[in-house]
């Protein structure tokens, strides 16, 4: 998951469709809903955080992902505890000093801040798609603004994609953490632990 610095496309209305101004996007052909990329709704839902982060390691092979997602979350959750404390946040910070996976924190987080599922899921789908947007400006010049239509013209498949993982959630709630998906890509984690090695990044995987 990208930590991008300050600066970059401004983000657009989620879950109403496309903002005033942009063109919607053309007809889609009905496909399968996509794996959801966190568990980040099932800790709204009651599910065990601490089952969830164990999950989390174990569908995540890549060292250098494991790492920066439990930095990551160490420093999500200072925040969450700053601005929307509750014990179950307390809870999780004590069991893994060093951090836990950040969507098992992001997920407490929204519970805590009085958030439902759906929040969650669309508060970290939205940051899997704003961060590439983001670097891309960045990196390659490109104007802000068309980074952010693109983003717009993300939106339905945005709220797709959040319908499907509060679905997936709640069948974590019944069947536990194991139900969650296991989706892989091999090439991620490759170049994951190669830029891990590097002397100098921008980014913190």
């Amino acid at each position: 998951m990208r930590s991008p610095q300050r600066g970059g496309a401004a983000p657009p209305r989620m879950g109403r469709g496309a903002p005033a101004g942009v063109a919607p996007p053309p007809p889609r052909a009905p496909h399968p809903p996509t794996p959801p990329p966190a568990p980040a709704p099932a800790p709204v839902l009651g599910v065990d955080p601490l089952a969830l982060d164990e999950a989390a390691d174990a569908r995540t092979p890549s060292p250098a992902l494991r790492a920066t997602a439990r930095r990551l979350g160490r420093q999500m959750m200072r925040a969450a505890r700053a601005t929307w404390p509750g014990p179950g946040l307390d809870a999780l910070a004590a069991a893994r000093p060093r951090g836990a996976h950040q969507p098992i924190v992001l997920g407490l987080a929204a519970r805590s801040a009085g958030l439902g599922p759906e929040d969650a899921a669309h508060c970290v789908l939205y940051e899997t798609v704003s961060g590439p947007a983001t670097a891309a400006v960045r990196l390659l010049g490109l104007d802000p603004f068309d980074a952010t239509a693109v983003l717009a013209r993300l939106a339905p498949d945005i709220d797709d994609t959040a319908r499907h993982a509060v679905a997936t959630a709640h069948r974590a709630v019944r069947k536990g953490p194991g139900a969650l998906p296991a989706a892989s890509a091999p090439l991620l984690d490759i170049t994951a632990e190669a830029h891990a090695a590097w002397a100098v990044r921008l980014f913190a995987s």
